[in-house]
């Protein structure tokens, strides 16, 4: 008969989600988790294989937190806009799991801009849907959408890091006159190609 599990495969992804809030990934041990759940790690093993798989878990739950700020960025209007100030919230409020998710070396990721996004972030479909909505084709869109990447991840990374912070209207005004004057320039070379 397998031991009585003595915590929930939920209680222990809290718990390890709690440590990497703190601590990052890194600070993420048997021991260390063990301790947040007051028990020896022991329990741990009783559901999980090993820490690898823990670290797994928690990473999937640290995306789950994310796109739930997604999700309310898009329900904003402009959407686009409100995926940016999202990003640079989850940055604020989550520092660590930002630098998890989007500050992490990651492996066998082409090093091609085109290829990133879509492979750090699972919402890159829905994110360039809403920038679509501006009259452009998917490649214009997909570069916009790459171009006011790089810029609030610059926002964001400063928020993790602590190394900045902006009040909200700053953002607000920083990702409006940066998309405002991008879009206008492409809809300029747009415009350029049509008469040619």
């Amino acid at each position: 008969m397998p031991p009585k599990q003595k915590f929930s495969r939920e209680e222990i992804i809290a718990a390890s989600l709690n440590i990497t809030r703190r601590e990052g990934l890194t600070g993420l041990t048997a021991r260390g988790l063990g301790a947040e759940l007051k028990s020896s790690a022991r329990p741990i093993f009783t559901i999980f294989k090993n820490m690898e798989e823990v670290h797994q878990e928690t990473i999937k739950a640290a995306k789950a937190i994310y796109s739930g700020y997604v999700q309310k960025g898009l329900e904003e209007e402009p959407a686009f806009k409100g995926v940016g100030t999202a990003y640079v919230h989850f940055s604020k409020d989550e520092p660590k799991l930002f630098q998890l998710l989007f500050m992490t070396e990651k492996n066998g990721i082409s090093t091609e801009l085109s290829d990133i996004l879509p492979a750090i972030d699972e919402n890159s479909n829905r994110i360039l849907e809403s920038v679509q909505k501006y009259g452009m084709s998917k490649e214009k869109s997909y570069k916009l959408y790459q171009y006011l990447w790089l810029f609030t991840h610059g926002i964001a990374t400063l928020y993790a890091t602590g190394v900045c912070r902006f009040t909200d209207k700053q953002v607000s005004e920083m990702l409006t006159e940066v998309f405002v004057s991008i879009l206008r320039k492409m809809k300029e070379e747009s415009e350029v190609e049509n008469d040619d």
